[in-house]
């Protein structure tokens, strides 16, 4: 069990950024930096005992900051789009800066651009790093004082567990995920088609050509998007209905089938030549199914690796894109005073 501490390079203002490695007992290895929370690097073993990096990106720091696709980044304020870039709050209305189409993704120049500081590391068989960042009032738009804290603790038996909390001195909006493009192959690696896939969710949130959600709520069944029963992720990747096809694959949110508030399992996912799987625990309603669906033409991954299309899955917990606007979805208002706290989990291991 080990924690190490090394610089990674320098923001363009001069601004330090580190690289932490968190390291089990069993050898497993967490790699994050502080531009972003950026997870870099997320070593497990296959079947075989062999381990192999199974979180994709980049090389180095000038990379992260040249191509903003959101590589293991931390998102907010908001993850995910807000329709028009606006929402109201107590009949106020509140613009936000606009980055995609007419429409605000994962909080605008948002919390994956930003350099965290390290409150805290602890050491020992689960060995966990927490960050810190204070988003001001106004920031992308958004309402209030935002304390956010990230803790990321990799356990003793293989899991990555991310702790989100934050406080606000006004009423606000709140969505955190992670943005980690997972492979199960493990570097150097292909396309994630013929990993199986399985979602705890029957029902899916449409969306427009813009992907902000129409208000809806589908079932998922007879389209593309059933994944309850389990499936390879390429089997229906082409297949036509839910905007799959305008889409050229995956970015729908799903309804997550849970019975309470509770941390309950939203996602399987396993890749049958090196023998990993993944099961993704969540507090949270929903989320984004994410198959890197153009690749990244042009543009080389860690090792040189060509990052071709689906050569990643995204699976980000979330409450639903537009939550502000859609009151009929679970809300993602955070009052002054009270806490907002929400746990991921992302269990690895071998079959």
């Amino acid at each position: 069990m080990s924690i190490e501490r090394k610089p990674y390079g320098v923001m363009p203002d001069g601004t330090n950024v580190e690289i932490i490695h968190l390291t089990n007992a069993s050898g497993a290895r967490l790699d994050v930096i502080t531009y972003g929370c950026r997870v870099v690097g997320l070593t497990v073993p296959d079947r075989n005992g062999e381990f192999g990096d199974v979180v994709m990106g980049f090389e180095n720091l000038e990379q992260y900051i040249a191509k903003v696709n959101f590589q293991g980044a931390a998102v907010g304020r908001y993850a995910n789009r807000i329709g028009g870039a606006k929402f109201e709050l107590d009949g106020k209305s509140y613009h936000l800066t606009v980055n995609e189409g007419k429409n605000q993704l994962h909080g605008g120049k948002g919390f994956a651009e930003k350099v965290w500081k390290v409150e805290k590391v602890e050491d020992g068989s689960s060995p966990a790093v927490t960050f810190c960042y204070l988003s001001v009032d106004g920031e992308e738009g958004y309402p209030g004082n935002l304390e956010a804290k990230i803790t990321y603790t990799l356990t003793e038996d293989n899991a990555w567990k991310i702790d989100y909390s934050a406080v606000t001195d006004q009423k606000t909006v709140v969505n955190l995920t992670n943005h980690a493009f997972f492979n199960l192959a493990g570097y150097p690696c292909g396309d994630i088609l013929d990993q199986e896939l399985k979602l705890y969710a029957s029902r899916y949130t449409p969306a427009d050509e813009a992907l902000i959600p129409t208000g809806e709520i589908l079932p998922v069944a007879g389209t593309p998007l059933d994944f309850t029963q389990g499936k390879k992720i390429g089997q229906d990747i082409h297949g036509k209905g839910a905007r799959v096809e305008a889409i050229g694959g995956y970015d729908h949110n799903f309804v997550l089938d849970k019975s309470g508030d509770g941390m309950e399992k939203a996602a399987e996912v396993y890749d049958p030549n090196s023998g990993r799987y993944m099961e993704v625990l969540t507090d949270l309603p929903g989320i984004q199914l994410f198959t890197a669906n153009l690749g990244e033409p042009g543009v080389s991954g860690k090792g040189g690796m060509n990052l071709v299309p689906y050569y990643a899955i995204c699976l980000e917990t979330q409450f639903f894109p537009d939550s502000p606007n859609k009151p009929q979805f679970p809300s993602a208002v955070l009052e002054p005073g009270k806490e907002f706290h929400s746990t991921t989990v992302y269990q690895f291991g071998v079959k």
